[in-house]
């Protein structure tokens, strides 16, 4: 039987919310959208929304490792941006880790997030062969 593994990011509001910053089944690691908040609830690079994705990959980063994957698993992006004239700055940072990964990705214009200081908002979905564990 596959197993559940819950990856929390240490955030109050997963457990009001009743969310965890990835999850991983087998091989398959979803991690959730992620924002340029930081420990204390604070915004990473506001206004700027090329500190602000590069932030949020950070935190993908760190939830991909803890649940047994890097960067290189990822296989499927999507980015959130509440001001697509914009996007290139984002796309920056993104290409800053993913250029020779080259995941498929997607990058959609929203109204906003959580937050109206949040510009940027990154999912990923990532793969690990079970024969790796």
């Amino acid at each position: 039987m596959t197993t559940r593994h819950n990856i929390s990011s240490g955030a109050p509001w997963e457990n009001t919310v009743g969310y965890s910053r990835a999850v991983r089944v087998g091989g398959l690691i979803e991690v959730a959208g992620t924002t340029a908040v930081d420990e204390r609830g604070g915004v990473v690079g506001a206004g700027d929304p090329y500190l602000q994705a590069k932030h949020a990959l950070e935190k993908i980063g760190r939830a991909l490792s803890e649940a047994g994957a890097g960067f290189e698993n990822v296989i499927r992006t999507r980015i959130f941006v509440t001001d697509v004239s914009r996007w290139e700055e984002v796309g920056r940072a993104h290409g800053e880790v993913f250029r020779d990964i080259r995941p498929a990705s997607t990058l959609v214009a929203v109204a906003s997030l959580v937050r109206s200081d949040l510009l940027v908002e990154i999912e990923a979905t990532a793969f690990v062969p079970e024969d790796f564990l």
